[in-house]
C-alpha cells in the first residue's frame, strides 16, 4: 500500500518544497495513556517548538495559498504547541504528538483497517464526504473546492491539509495497523524529517517491541 501512496501534482504546485515521510507500521498493541507516554509528552512540552518558529509559520503559508484561514483553522502543530498540557489520547497518538511538537512539523496517524483504497493528498472538488461528529453526533462535512485533502475512496480523512481528521480513520486503543504521516516545508531540512521519523520509530518500538516499520519518502517536487 505505502508504495501506492500519492501526492497529487496540483499540491506539488502549489508548494513545490513538500516532503512526506510515511511510516506503514504493523502489529501495534496500543493501548490508553500510560506513565510512559505521559513522560514523552511532558519533555516534549518543554522542548516545544515555538509558535513563531520558521517551520510553523510556512504551514500558515500553506495553509494561505489554497485560501485557508491558519488564524480560524491552524496547522495541527500550530495547534498543539499552543496546548500546554499536552492532550493525553493514547499511546500511539501520544508518541506522534510528542514528535509534532519537539520537532515543529505536523504528524498524523491513520488507522489502515479502516481505510479503504490508497490514501492521496489532492485538491479538493468540494463535493467529498467528511465524517465528523458534531453536538455528540455522527455527521458529514465538506472541504471547500481547492482545499488540500487527504483522502482514500470513501473520502476525505484529513481537512486542510493535516487540521482536522475525520473520525473514521483515527487511532484507538485498538489500532494494529497503521500509517504514520510525517509532513514538511521547508526551511525544515530532509534530514530532520527523517530524524522524527526514526524518534517515532523509537517511541511505537516502546509501546510494541518488534513492530514492523516501512517508511517511504515523497520528496519535493
Amino acid at each position: 500500500m505505502i508504495e501506492d501512496i500519492r501526492v497529487d501534482p496540483a499540491v506539488s504546485a502549489l508548494r513545490p518544497d513538500f516532503a512526506v515521510l510515511l511510516m506503514d507500521v504493523r502489529g501495534l498493541r496500543n493501548g490508553p495513556t500510560d506513565d510512559v507516554s505521559r513522560v514523552w509528552l511532558a519533555e516534549a512540552a518543554e522542548k516545544a517548538t515555538e509558535s513563531g518558529d520558521p517551520r510553523v509559520e510556512a504551514w500558515r503559508e500553506a495553509y494561505r495559498a489554497f485560501g485557508a484561514k491558519p488564524q480560524r483553522t491552524r496547522p495541527s502543530v500550530d495547534a498543539l504547541i499552543r496546548r500546554t498540557p499536552l492532550p493525553e489520547i493514547n499511546k500511539a497518538v501520544d508518541a506522534y504528538n510528542a514528535i509534532s511538537v519537539r520537532h515543529g512539523l505536523p504528524v498524523g496517524g491513520e488507522d489502515l483497517a479502516r481505510y479503504e483504497g490508497t490514501a492521496r493528498l489532492v485538491r479538493a472538488s468540494g463535493d467529498e464526504p467528511f465524517e465528523v461528529v458534531e453536538r455528540g453526533e455522527p455527521a458529514i462535512d465538506h472541504p471547500e473546492p481547492g482545499e488540500v485533502v487527504w483522502r482514500d475512496d470513501l473520502g476525505v480523512t484529513c481537512r486542510r491539509w493535516n487540521w482536522r481528521q475525520c473520525v473514521r480513520t483515527r487511532i484507538t486503543e485498538e489500532t494494529v495497523d497503521a500509517l504514520f504521516i510525517l509532513e514538511r516545508l521547508a526551511p525544515m531540512s530532509l534530514e530532520e524529517l527523517r530524524a522524527a521519523g526514526d524518534e517515532l520509530a523509537g517511541l511505537l518500538e516502546d509501546v510494541t517491541p518488534g513492530i514492523r516499520v516501512t517508511s517511504r519518502l515523497i520528496g519535493p517536487a
